[in-house]
């Protein structure tokens, strides 16, 4: 095979790779500009060809690739973009009608220096189109976090469920023991939810349940606050940095929300004839050496407590229970 056969092929396999190459001589002049890139950026080879890339392209002067382009011809230094900082250096399109969108294909970029035996220091650009591995990429997140967010999250309320107020409640009691802070817990059950599911339906109990979370969940303002159904119709609220006085209030504002909301409930036990809820509050202070099973003990003793004195109430454990 001579030399020009050589050339001939080489020239032929860099026309038909499905990746931008484009070769800057020691000026920064383009000497090569493949088929590639003249389909993608829209700029024909005869007039890329003898452009400075960065007359021609003005948008990259400054940036990442001018600084890998200098690290390569200065030195001999190669680069590779990082996709994560530099997504979309090139104005590149998957097709023109994602052109006329604006819609840059997602770019890999290496640069790599080159030393020719006539004309000596050059580089090559390499580029390829990461756009669908980019894509399954940020699929595979999205999928990822629906997965979390289905182990954690309850299925009817959308609230977190009891495996994600297991993880929240031990790692606040831990936190509160390293800091020397507190951490209130509130129990909150419907009252006479059986009855209003025998009388109503399944599935008007599910619509309770729903409207009964929502509504909690809407009082809590802080992000550190966690409402969580604990199990059927109970429901938790993990309140860290809150002592007692701050846990009662929260529990007063939360007892009255649910009042506020009126559902009908004809197999209540008050004469009010709708939903209520009992409350069980619990706070687990530096002073007390109690940790997750006693504070969860204490607020469900409270609970009990209120259930026992008649209902729709709020009572809070005694600090010895901790």
């Amino acid at each position: 095979m001579t030399d020009t056969t050589r050339l001939q092929l080489l020239e032929s396999v860099l026309e038909a790779v499905s990746v931008g190459a484009v070769v800057l001589d020691a000026d920064g002049r383009i000497v090569l500009w493949n088929r590639w890139m003249s389909r993608h950026s829209g700029c024909a080879t005869h007039k890329a060809v003898g452009t400075e890339l960065f007359d021609l392209l003005p948008e990259l002067r400054g940036g990442r690739v001018q600084a890998a382009v200098t690290q390569a011809l200065q030195n001999n230094f190669s680069s590779l973009l990082s996709q994560t900082l530099n997504r979309s250096p090139f104005p590149l399109f998957a097709s023109p009608a994602a052109a006329a969108r604006g819609e840059r294909m997602q770019q890999a970029v290496a640069v790599t220096p080159l030393t020719l035996p006539i004309g000596g220091r050059h580089c090559l650009i390499q580029l390829s189109d990461v756009s669908m591995a980019a894509g399954r990429e940020k699929l595979l997140r999205e999928q990822t976090e629906m997965l979390r967010m289905q182990t954690f999250s309850d299925g009817l309320t959308g609230v977190a469920n009891r495996r994600a107020f297991d993880v929240a409640i031990d790692r606040e009691v831990r936190r509160a023991k390293r800091s020397g802070s507190t951490v209130s817990l509130l129990m909150i059950d419907i009252d006479y939810f059986k009855p209003y599911n025998d009388h109503y339906g399944h599935q008007q109990g599910d619509q309770c349940l729903i409207q009964v979370s929502s509504a909690l969940q809407a009082q809590l303002q802080r992000s550190v606050d966690m409402l969580a159904r604990y199990g059927g119709e109970e429901f938790a609220v993990i309140l860290p940095d809150n002592d007692p006085r701050q846990a009662m209030q929260m529990a007063t504002t939360l007892h009255g929300r649910i009042v506020r909301l009126a559902l009908p409930h004809e197999y209540a036990g008050g004469p009010d004839k709708q939903i209520t809820v009992s409350i069980g509050v619990a706070t687990l202070a530096p002073d007390r050496h109690g940790d997750v099973a006693a504070l969860i003990g204490a607020a469900d003793h409270a609970l009990y407590a209120a259930k026992r004195q008649g209902r729709n109430r709020i009572v809070a454990a005694p600090p010895e229970l901790l």
